[in-house]
């Protein structure tokens, strides 16, 4: 029994789709979770001052986990294991000790300092907040610091899992992760406050590592920690991961400059603006990320072998069917938006003004999903070959137009009563408070657009070829769910009048059946057009992804 559950940990995941859809089941499962979640925050402690200060409380530490735990991610390191593996280098186990032994120090020393310096940066970025809350986010981030450095560790195995393609572990951490949010959120908050938030999420990262260990030994690659480094091999990865990680930065960065200013909109506006954040982060997760991180492995191993055409097939490949579903998810969020609020979030202390205001938010957000899905895939394309520059460019100017937007955007709603009076009536949420917060929702997903249309232009001239492979499924889905959107809006009028949407049931019900009835127009139309992602999603379902042989390591392999 025993022996078969470590072979299913350690089992090989082959082809594209089927990692991708492997990943994406447990990305759905690890963010119904993730929902689960957050709908325990809503209604336990609803948008206000609390949750507040405890999304305020992540910020620094998760800035310092993207831009400097994230040297040793998946992204940054499975490139330089498959070189070495490729080249049946024999000092693997030597590499890994050195990294590790480097990131290791470094991380624990960023820690402390951070520890210290936390009372001189928060009130400075918070700078709408009062001394109590400044206080309280100040010791909640203190100890929220332990996050990053687990989660770096993390990275670090899951790395090591990766480029053997080993997804099981890795797709199961975020799952862990949240159990241990969800027990901080039930057990420790009605003891210790906001406090027992913070030490739940330091318990989920410590799962998140801890679940890792077992295969990264089985491997024989467990790190140790030594002293006398290899500063030169050290120095060729940093200089290669700088940018890299400052580019994963550059989000963080932008969300922490935009939270900055919800803070002077209202009390709750940072609750609302990060629930909806977090519900348009679905569909990224588990269409964006794990198409992007399914591929990675494989354009690596491709760029390493010159293979160049098959490089750009398979970024083809990734980014159509990040099209194909993204695009009616795109509109069944934006037309179901307060059905799948009020469903996910709508309880306790989640009233019905902070369902309309986060369903709006959410609506802005899911502009921009598909562009967010296609960064991610052409940043690791970028990353696969060794390029670096152009995906750090193409996110700094969305960074800077984010700045731009967030302040002409507040400006302009703050000062001119018609942009106020427009947006409001756009989104139905002219009689409610801080509506403020849809103009940095806006911010956010213009800028995220305008970064991958530049990223978009660079790798069409860098790769011939691309564009004319995802214009047709491009304008089928485009279609497609435009008149999905139409039928299912037309569906919510039809069944308001059948279910009761005074209970979160008969939301739901009214939701689904609109949905549902539009999934089915969807389908029928890309039918009608013939469109190929539709028949490739059969194979993949039809080959039995479960079913598929397992692959142990074996020790010849290191």
């Amino acid at each position: 029994m025993v022996k078969r559950l470590l072979n299913f940990f350690n089992r090989e995941i082959g082809g594209l789709h089927d990692a991708a859809y492997f990943l994406g089941f447990f990305a759905i499962v690890s963010q119904l979770l993730a929902l689960f979640r957050d709908r325990l925050l809503a209604s336990m402690i609803g948008p206000g001052n609390a949750l507040d200060i405890y999304y305020s409380s992540f910020r620094i530490p998760d800035l310092i986990y993207v831009s400097l735990a994230s040297i040793v991610s998946v992204s940054v390191i499975v490139p330089f294991l498959a070189e070495k593996i490729e080249k049946n280098s024999g000092d693997l186990k030597k590499f890994v000790d050195n990294i590790f032994s480097f990131f290791f120090l470094a991380i624990a020393l960023v820690s402390v300092v951070m520890f210290f310096l936390m009372p001189v940066i928060i009130p400075k970025i918070f700078f709408g907040y009062d001394q109590e809350k400044i206080r309280q986010i100040i010791e909640m981030s203190r100890i929220m610091l332990l996050s990053p450095f687990l989660l770096g560790l993390s990275n670090f195995f899951s790395s090591l899992i990766q480029v053997y393609r080993r997804f099981i572990l890795y797709s199961l951490s975020p799952l862990i992760y949240s159990l241990g949010i969800i027990f901080g959120i039930i057990f420790l908050y009605p003891k210790f406050g906001v406090y027992g938030l913070a030490w739940g999420v330091v318990i989920g990262a410590f799962f998140h590592w801890a679940i890792q260990v077992p295969t990264v030994i089985s491997q024989g690659l467990f790190p140790k920690i030594k002293l006398d480094l290899n500063w030169t091999e050290i120095r060729s990865m940093v200089v290669t991961a700088v940018l890299r990680t400052f580019t994963l930065g550059i989000g963080q960065i932008g969300t922490l400059f935009l939270v900055s200013m919800a803070t002077i909109i209202g009390a709750g506006t940072v609750s609302v603006f990060s629930m909806a954040y977090n519900l348009q982060g679905v569909p990224l997760t588990v269409i964006g990320m794990s198409y992007s991180m399914a591929a990675f492995p494989t354009l690596s191993r491709l760029f390493v072998a010159g293979d160049t055409k098959k490089f750009l097939e398979e970024i083809i490949i990734s980014a159509r069917h990040i099209i194909f579903w993204s695009m009616p998810i795109i509109i069944l969020f934006i037309v179901l938006r307060a059905q799948i609020v009020r469903t996910i979030l709508g309880a306790g202390f989640f009233d019905w003004s902070a369902t309309r205001l986060t369903a709006a938010s959410l609506a802005v957000f899911s502009v921009s999903v598909l562009a967010q899905s296609l960064l991610l895939l052409l940043t690791r394309g970028y990353y696969a070959i060794g390029v670096t520059k152009k995906p750090l460019l193409a996110n700094l100017a969305g960074l800077l137009l984010m700045f731009v937007f967030g302040m002409l955007g507040h400006y302009a709603f703050s000062h001119y009563q018609f942009v106020q009076n427009f947006t409001e009536a756009l989104l139905r949420v002219a009689d409610i408070q801080g509506t403020g917060v849809l103009m940095l929702a806006l911010a956010y997903s213009l800028a995220m657009i305008s970064g991958t249309a530049i990223l978009l232009w660079w790798f069409e001239r860098d790769f011939s070829g691309f564009w004319p492979g995802i214009k047709d499924t491009f304008f089928q889905s485009f279609s497609a769910a435009i008149i999905m959107g139409f039928v299912s809006y037309l569906g919510l009028n039809f069944f308001d009048d059948i279910f009761s949407l005074g209970s979160t049931f008969g939301v739901f019900a009214q939701g689904a059946c609109a949905g549902i009835l539009g999934l089915i127009v969807w389908f029928i139309i890309l039918k009608l057009l013939k469109n190929q992602e539709i028949n490739e999603v059969w194979r993949t379902i039809h080959h039995k992804i479960w079913k598929s042989d397992a692959i142990i390591p074996e020790s010849n392999e290191l």
